[in-house]
């Protein structure tokens, strides 16, 4: 049966201080590093074999699934890194501290950006300290300046149909070390979730979401390996 782990990677140091990061490359903090770790510690206990793994190319994501996968003791896992499972872009917003945005433009409307379905933050300038285009991790890509998690999952999912649902197909167990939204994405695509459903759904930092699919891959059922810091789950049917 084809198996899915969907893992967020841990805690970084944008999020300790409370900032709007989307593809800013910053790095895990110990909390994050730990909570990687642990994260590969419960795959090891759970018995789960991994065949490949598919990570973003941000820091942050990237050491999240060599933690886990050392703890685990997979390092040897074929690993591939994609930009299409990077975190949502977010805009003008990004690189803001959330409580100062709060205050300069209400907290109803930085709702509605950091929440809503389909109303990105206002574009990115380009030329500034965050403008991607010159990063040659990108190179000849065609970049957002912003997004929605509409508009995320548009950029995920072709990935997802092209490269990771293959390997589901052909009963391999997967690992997925990405982002919030990223992973909602994913978790839209799997459930068949509508606009409204997905609004609601959180996944934890560092907790494997172990999901095992059909052969068309719809969740036969699903579990986070830490239930002391599970989120509440889609149903399945």
């Amino acid at each position: 049966m084809p198996t899915l782990i969907l893992l967020r990677h841990g805690q970084s140091r944008w999020n300790l201080e409370d900032r709007f990061t989307g593809w800013v490359d910053v790095d895990l903090t110990p909390e994050g590093e730990a909570q990687a770790t642990k994260g590969g510690e419960l795959i090891k206990a759970a018995g789960i074999e991994i065949d490949r793994a598919f990570t973003s190319v941000l820091t942050r994501a990237i050491r999240t699934m060599w933690l886990a996968l050392t703890a685990a003791g997979q390092v040897y896992v074929p690993e591939t890194k994609d930009w299409r499972l990077n975190e949502r872009h977010y805009g003008g917003l990004t690189g803001l501290n959330k409580a100062d945005t709060a205050a300069k433009h209400g907290a109803d409307q930085v709702k509605v950006w950091r929440r809503s379905y389909d109303i990105p933050p206002p574009p990115l300038a380009p030329g500034g300290e965050f403008d991607f285009a010159m990063d040659r991790r990108y190179a000849g890509s065609v970049l957002p300046d912003t997004e929605s998690l509409k508009t995320t999952l548009v950029r995920v999912e072709p990935y997802w149909n092209a490269e990771i649902a293959p390997k589901l197909k052909a009963g391999e167990t997967v690992l997925v070390a990405a982002h919030g939204n990223s992973l909602r994405a994913i978790v839209k695509l799997i459930y068949g979730l509508s606009d409204e459903a997905i609004i609601d759904v959180e996944i934890p930092t560092g907790n494997p979401l172990v999901v095992e699919l059909d052969a068309a891959l719809k969740p036969v059922s699903a579990r986070y390996l830490d239930d002391s810091r599970a989120q509440a789950l889609p149903t399945i049917g």
